[in-house]
């Protein structure tokens, strides 16, 4: 009988891609939710029927979480935020917090094998509350649990990201757009599904005890990224490189939005290049190569930030007979 996979943060883009992939393959899923009533009736449709479990809990329900992963197989943790909210949803809690209490959920319950989910780039940006949680998040795994195998993804993009959807809609409305030390920052961005198809290879091929660098087949910069996305949405915009001081000014105010643009911690994240680091292997090491290129993904799903929407599509050109 195949493992059962808990998957922690299970209502995201990759935690619905990777409920499709798992019980494509009849592993048996729970799927773990703050909302059911919000999220259940979309994880439903992400598998196929009677492998899958949704669970509503909070994470930081300790009891309950002892009794969902105990006899499951495999623990997968795909929870993090970018920036801090309240009291409860802090980078502390997050990425440290949670990280150490289900590695010692796991060890208690002589789970086979817990899959983590870190960050690309983290290592150099000393100055990042952000980059600091995600550092100890890993070290608290590794120093209380075995058979781990924490992923370091750069930018994962898909029509359901935050990254590439909010800077087209940007990039539709604004007549000029900052470029925050000078757009050179370095990414490898890296598909949705070709990020699941790793998650699910380190699982069938029972890769343990690793950090693995998950990148993109293409190193582009941010002012690359920019550029490319404007010409898939057929907006012509101005683009300034912004001072720091003036950078920082702008982020401290658009950190106060209910879902910021922006925040003086990303602020100092962009200051890194998100690249393999050199000092763990890559899913190209590990003979799990990504394949889909950025700008012809994007252009699978850029259409609706078109003035035209959905009818700039190809297929729905209509030829002038007359």
């Amino acid at each position: 009988m195949k493992s059962k996979i808990v998957i922690f943060g299970a209502s995201g883009q990759i935690g619905k891609s990777l409920i499709r992939k798992l019980t494509k393959f009849n592993y048996r899923v729970v799927a773990i939710t703050r909302n059911i009533h919000q999220k259940g009736y979309v994880l439903k449709t992400q598998s196929n029927s009677g492998y899958l479990e949704i669970v509503e809990t909070s994470i930081f329900d300790e009891k309950k979480i002892q009794e969902i992963i105990n006899g499951a197989d495999i623990c997968i943790n795909l929870v993090g935020i970018l920036f801090e909210k309240g009291k409860m949803n802090t980078f502390q809690n997050i990425h440290e917090n949670f990280p150490l209490m289900l590695a010692k959920t796991c060890k208690k319950n002589n789970i086979k094998h817990f899959i983590h989910l870190s960050a690309l780039g983290i290592d150099k940006a000393v100055d990042s509350k952000y980059a600091i949680s995600k550092l100890k998040g890993e070290k608290n795994i590794k120093n209380n649990f075995e058979n781990y195998t924490i992923l370091r993804p750069s930018i994962v993009y898909s029509r359901e990201d935050s990254f590439t959807t909010n800077f087209m809609s940007l990039l539709s409305l604004l007549p000029f757009f900052p470029l925050y030390y000078n757009g050179k920052t370095i990414f490898t961005p890296i598909h949705c599904s070709d990020l699941t198809k790793i998650i699910f290879e380190i699982i069938n091929k029972e890769i343990k005890n690793l950090t693995v660098d998950c990148i993109g087949p293409e190193k582009i910069s941010f002012k690359k990224i920019i550029q490319i996305l404007l010409e898939l949405i057929k907006k012509n915009r101005v683009l300034i490189p912004l001072p720091i001081l003036l950078a920082k000014f702008s982020a401290s105010f658009f950190q106060k939005l209910p879902k910021p643009l922006i925040t003086v911690d990303q602020l100092k994240l962009l200051k890194y290049d998100n690249v393999a680091s050199g000092n763990f292997k890559t899913n190209f090491d590990l003979g799990i190569p990504s394949e889909l290129k950025f700008e012809n993904e994007v252009s699978k799903y850029c259409f609706m930030w078109r003035k035209e929407g959905q009818y700039s599509k190809e297929e729905y050109k209509i030829k002038d007979n007359r």
